[in-house]
């Protein structure tokens, strides 16, 4: 019922390739995996769905611990490279794939907030650069920076969106639509601004 009476692309949010499946079959447009292709119960079969249906994927970052031995950064590129490597081998085009950093999900509060602040690290793999979607709306790690209930998280989450956006995010997932596109909008105007050549 949803697919044809929205105006703009729908995507579906599972890690099991039968929801999936069966959403793909009813039209949605995107597939949106927070288990980045890796849920163990059903290995490389998201990505089958992605291919068999041709839809883009958005490869979310995740892990069952919130603990990190090394670099966090450098253990989210290794996800994301077996990531992409689980893709390439279902035959998933790499133009198909969008990543999602995972904010909110196995990571404490700082661990958020660093990744926050190295995004731009997360662009580029094996000389490709894949398009970033941001879900930062109304988290947890807000909350508990700034000691906000989840009603008094808008005015930080554009913050986060209009940080995201200047280190290289393409997609913002939001609630308050409205609101957060117009602090999208300026910021892309301004950063368009000032690259072009006098």
């Amino acid at each position: 019922a949803v697919v044809p009476a929205c105006p703009v692309p729908v995507s579906i949010d599972t890690f099991k390739a039968e929801t999936a499946a069966f959403a793909a079959e009813h039209g949605v447009h995107i597939l949106n995996d927070i288990w980045g292709l890796q849920y163990e119960e059903e290995p490389g079969e998201m990505a089958q769905v992605a291919v068999r249906y041709g839809l883009p994927v958005v490869v979310m970052h995740n892990r069952n611990s919130k603990e990190y031995k090394g670099d966090i950064i450098d253990s989210m590129r290794a996800f994301f490279m077996k990531s992409i490597d689980i893709a390439e081998k279902a035959g998933v085009s790499y133009d198909k794939l969008i990543l999602d950093p995972g904010i909110g999900f196995g990571k404490t509060v700082e661990g958020n907030l660093e990744v926050m602040n190295r995004l731009q690290e997360l662009k580029q793999f094996d000389g490709r650069r894949y398009p970033l979607l941001l879900g930062t709306s109304r988290k947890s790690f807000i909350g508990n920076t700034l000691d906000l209930p989840v009603d008094e998280r808008m005015e930080p989450t554009g913050a986060t969106c209009v940080l995201g956006i200047t280190k290289g995010c393409e997609i913002m997932r939001v609630h308050d639509v409205l609101p957060i596109s117009r602090m999208c909008r300026i910021t892309d105007a301004i950063l368009a601004a000032g690259s072009r050549k006098e």
